[in-house]
C-alpha cells in the first residue's frame, strides 16, 4: 500500500527535530557550493581572491549597494535571541566591579557570569562572533587556548546536551572486572567498540597515555557532518582523539577530553557524550545529562593534559551538583 503524503498534522505530529534540519540545510549548502565550483570554476576562483564567501554573497551585494541601507538593516539583521555583546575585557571588568574586590579570587562565578552573557537561554548552534567571545572567555578564565573551529573543521553545534557512556574496550579481552571504574554511578562497559576499534592491540602495550585517552574520551557526532560521506577518510583521521575542552555551563567546571567514539543518536536529543569520568568531573556521579559548550583545544604542540582543568579549586554552593 503506497505511504500516504505527510501532511502539517503529521509533520507536527512525528515532532521533527530542528537541528536535524538544521543539518539538511547546511548539508545542501555545501551541496550548492561545490555545485557552482564545479560548473563556474573561474568565478569561484575570483571570489575567493577577494574573499568573497559565497554563502554570504548577498551581504557582500548590500554593501556594494550603499542606497539601499534600510532593507539591508532589515535584510541582515542578526536572528533574535542574540545578543549584543560587548568586548569580553569591558564584560570581565563589568562583572569584577559587581562581585567586588574579591572577584579574582573566585574564577568559577566569574566564568559562570561571562556565559550568562554571552549564552543563549537554550542551547543551539552559537553564531561566530559568539563562539569568538567564548574562545576569549576560555582562554582568559580558565586558560586553555581553544577554538569552535580548528584547520577549518567545524562541529555542526559547539553548545548541546552531553549524556553519560560506558567505559570502552581498551584492547581484546578487556573487561570490567580489571577496567577502573568511578566510585558511584559507574555506567559500566559497553557492549560494543569505539569508533576506532581497540586503544590497543594487546594489554602489553596499553600506554599510560592511552590509559589516559580512554578515561577522559569524548563523543561527538561526526557521522552526522554534511560532508562525512565525501570526506569521511580525513575526518576519521582527524578527529580521532582529538582534543576538546567541556565546560559545564551551569556550574563552571571544565574538563579536556579526547575523542574517541562517535555519537549519540540524534533521536536522544543529545550532541555528546562523555566517559564516566569526565561526567563525574562535570557534575558529580549522579550527573547524567546536561547543557555544555564543547570546544577543540588548540594545542599543537601536545603540551595540555587530558582531565579536569583546575582552574579554580572552589565549588560554587548550589550549583555543583545541578541537573536538568
Amino acid at each position: 500500500m503506497k505511504k500516504p503524503a505527510a501532511t502539517y498534522q503529521t509533520i507536527y505530529r512525528d515532532k521533527i527535530d530542528a537541528e536535524f534540519l538544521r543539518n539538511k540545510l547546511k548539508l545542501k549548502n555545501i551541496e550548492v557550493r561545490e555545485s557552482f565550483s564545479q560548473k563556474f570554476p573561474e568565478v569561484n576562483k575570483f571570489l575567493v581572491k577577494r574573499g568573497i564567501d559565497l554563502g554570504k554573497i548577498r551581504e557582500h551585494s548590500a554593501k556594494i549597494i550603499g542606497a539601499g541601507v534600510l532593507s539591508g538593516t532589515l535584510l541582515f539583521a542578526p536572528p533574535g535571541g542574540i545578543k549584543d555583546i560587548p568586548p569580553i575585557t569591558e564584560l570581565i571588568s563589568s562583572i569584577k566591579d559587581s562581585v567586588g574586590d574579591n572577584a579574582g579570587d573566585i574564577p568559577q562565578k566569574l566564568l559562570i557570569d561571562l556565559l550568562k552573557e554571552v549564552l543563549p537561554a537554550k542551547p543551539r548552534s552559537l553564531e561566530a562572533s559568539e563562539e569568538k567571545k567564548l574562545e576569549q572567555v576560555f582562554e582568559k578564565v580558565i586558560g586553555v587556548r581553544t577554538r569552535a573551529s580548528l584547520e577549518g573543521e567545524h562541529l555542526n553545534t559547539t553548545y548541546g546536551y552531553i549524556g553519560a557512556e560506558q567505559h570502552l574496550a581498551r584492547y581484546p579481552g578487556d573487561t570490567i572486572v580489571n577496567h577502573p571504574k568511578i566510585a558511584v554511578g559507574d555506567e559500566g562497559m559497553a557492549p560494543g567498540l569505539g569508533a576506532w576499534g581497540y586503544f590497543t592491540p594487546s594489554r602489553e602495550k596499553l600506554s599510560k597515555s592511552l590509559e589516559e585517552t580512554e578515561k577522559w574520551y569524548a563523543v561527538v557526532q561526526t557521522l552526522y557532518l554534511p560532508d562525512w560521506n565525501k570526506r569521511s577518510k580525513y575526518l576519521r583521521e582527524w578527529y580521532k582523539y582529538r582534543k576538546v575542552l567541556i565546560v559545564n555551563t551551569d556550574n563552571g567546571n571544565a574538563v579536556v577530553a579526547a575523542i574517541a567514539d562517535s555519537g549519540p543518536a540524534a533521536w536522544t536529543g543529545k550532541h555528546f557524550g562523555g566517559s564516566p569520568e569526565v561526567m563525574e568531573y562535570l557534575g558529580g556521579p549522579r550527573y547524567k545529562k546536561g547543557a555544555v559548550i564543547l570546544f577543540f583545544v588548540d594545542d599543537p604542540e601536545n603540551k595540555v593534559p587530558l582531565g579536569p582543568v583546575d582552574y579554580n579549586k572552589l565549588n560554587l554552593s548550589g550549583l555543583a551538583l545541578r541537573q536538568i
